[in-house]
């Protein structure tokens, strides 16, 4: 009998090693994923000068990835439910990876942006399909937690990590390294995960919404598109309200289909699962905030503060290191005072940090104004990443964890679309202003990075209201209408 005791418990030891490491596998691909958003934004210059890129054609560098990756996240996280997540996330790390081999090795500027589409699209099926593995591996409610919040800070220290790899590779190897780096990591992934998750026993088989499918697929990818081009055509320009006007009726059209549709793509029920809603909507505003704040952050200090490449990435390391250390910390966080509480601090304490910020002045130091504010933002945004993430995905059913998935991921990427296009706006227009009164441009500058930086603190705490009003209890529902 003792014998046979040790053996289960041995053999459930092996299992939940075996959790740990897929875990790992799984978060190394998402971190590429968030990565290659931000990574490629130092090498632009260096690419452009290589393939003779006009400055109007580098900002499509990271607009071909980001249209087709937050267009087709819905599709790729129902497709993954109907034909099989870890089917699903195999195919995408492939595609992922023979893409970032074509890009690296592009020769012409149409070679670049189709292998950078490439990517975005694969991405668009590994990164729900990975979320929704995580989920379905970690059942038990302290280790879910626990995966959770390795998987939320892997999320934040990417998109940290981006500018400080990004002028690490391109100052030492070239603009090519950006996305060469992705290949080796890849193709260990690609190894590991077919030892470490086990395929489906069942995977229902059911026909696709297609005409949902392909308008909310084209109305995500207009929408995108008309805030991608806010900052060189402007918001009234015709290009931005043809295309904001195709995203409404399009999307309009998707909400009417989805309510008569036999198999929809997205149920439209399970926003009736509040904490869906509201993580879903804190993910908004995250993306929104934190895309503005990397883009802004960036800049000013390059431009203001004249760092270079490398200082301005090694700058990104106390923010960085806040992410990992208070991703052990949030777990235990939220098994004192719940999930909707710790997500509201977070934003809270993020919102703090950039308002503390946005007072920098045109000659900051970093130990005086910087290091207190990115510190502070690190542990509000590792906080919110986590239980943001831990939120939408509660009381989901394993048949719809993909589509879970894939709207946490959608709601992030579209909240960094629509936070980069408004907070960019503004920034130029407090800039014009400035220099058109007489100010210096650093000042200038200063003022109009200030205002990107109060407006993203702006974000953050309508994100920390709207949990606290939206999200009353925590249901645990399949939802299937």
């Amino acid at each position: 009998m003792n014998s046979m005791v040790q053996l289960v418990i041995a053999n459930r030891s092996d299992t939940l090693k075996y959790r740990w490491w897929a875990l790992i596998a799984l978060a190394l691909a998402q971190f590429l994923v968030v990565l290659d958003a931000s990574i490629v934004n130092i090498a632009l210059p260096a690419l452009g000068s290589e393939l003779h890129l006009s400055t109007s054609t580098l900002s499509w560098v990271i607009t071909a990835y980001v249209l087709p990756f937050g267009g087709l996240l819905l599709l790729g996280g129902r497709l993954s439910d109907r034909f099989g997540h870890r089917r699903l996330f195999m195919i995408g790390v492939s595609g992922f990876a023979l893409a970032s081999a074509a890009a690296g090795l592009a020769t012409s500027g149409v070679w670049l942006l189709t292998a950078r589409a490439v990517q975005g699209a694969s991405a668009a099926l590994l990164a729900p399909a990975a979320l929704a593995l995580v989920t379905k591996l970690f059942t038990n409610p302290r280790d879910r937690a626990k995966a959770l919040g390795i998987w939320g800070a892997v999320a934040g220290i990417g998109s940290a990590a981006g500018v400080l790899l990004g002028g690490v590779l391109t100052d030492s190897l070239g603009w090519s390294s950006v996305f060469f780096v992705n290949v080796p990591v890849v193709a260990l992934v690609l190894v590991a995960v077919p030892y470490l998750i086990p395929k489906e026993a069942h995977v229902e088989r059911v026909s696709l919404d297609a005409s949902g499918s392909a308008t909310v697929t084209t109305g995500i990818v207009a929408l995108v598109a008309a805030l991608s081009g806010t900052d060189r055509v402007g918001w009234t320009s015709p290009q931005t309200l043809i295309l904001a006007s195709l995203a409404v009726v399009l999307l309009g059209s998707f909400i009417f289909i989805e309510k008569r549709a036999s198999n929809p793509l997205m149920p439209l029920g399970i926003f009736r699962n509040k904490s869906v809603t509201g993580g879903n909507l804190a993910m908004f505003l995250i993306g929104g905030a934190t895309t503005g704040l990397f883009f802004a952050l960036s800049v000013y200090m390059q431009q203001v503060l004249h760092y270079d490449a490398l200082k301005a990435g090694l700058t990104q390391l106390p923010l960085a290191g806040s992410l990992v250390v208070i991703a052990g910390v949030v777990p235990a966080v939220v098994k004192a005072i719940g999930t909707r509480k710790t997500l509201a601090a977070s934003l809270f304490l993020l919102a703090v940090g950039l308002i503390w910020l946005s007072f920098s002045p045109s000659n900051a130091s970093f130990a005086v104004n910087l290091l207190g504010p990115s510190i502070l933002m690190g542990i509000g945004l590792g906080g919110a990443f986590i239980s943001g993430t831990e939120l939408a995905v509660h009381g989901v059913a394993d048949d719809e964890a993909g589509l879970a998935s894939g709207l946490v991921n959608t709601s992030q990427q579209i909240g960094g679309a629509i936070g980069l296009a408004v907070l960019t706006t503004v920034a130029s227009a407090r800039i014009d202003r400035l220099l058109g009164g007489g100010v210096a441009e650093a000042q200038a500058l200063t003022g109009g990075f200030s205002w990107v930086f109060l407006g993203a603190a702006a974000f953050a705490l309508i994100g920390a209201i709207a949990v606290l009003v939206v999200v009353r209890q925590s249901p645990s529902f399949k939802v299937s209408d």
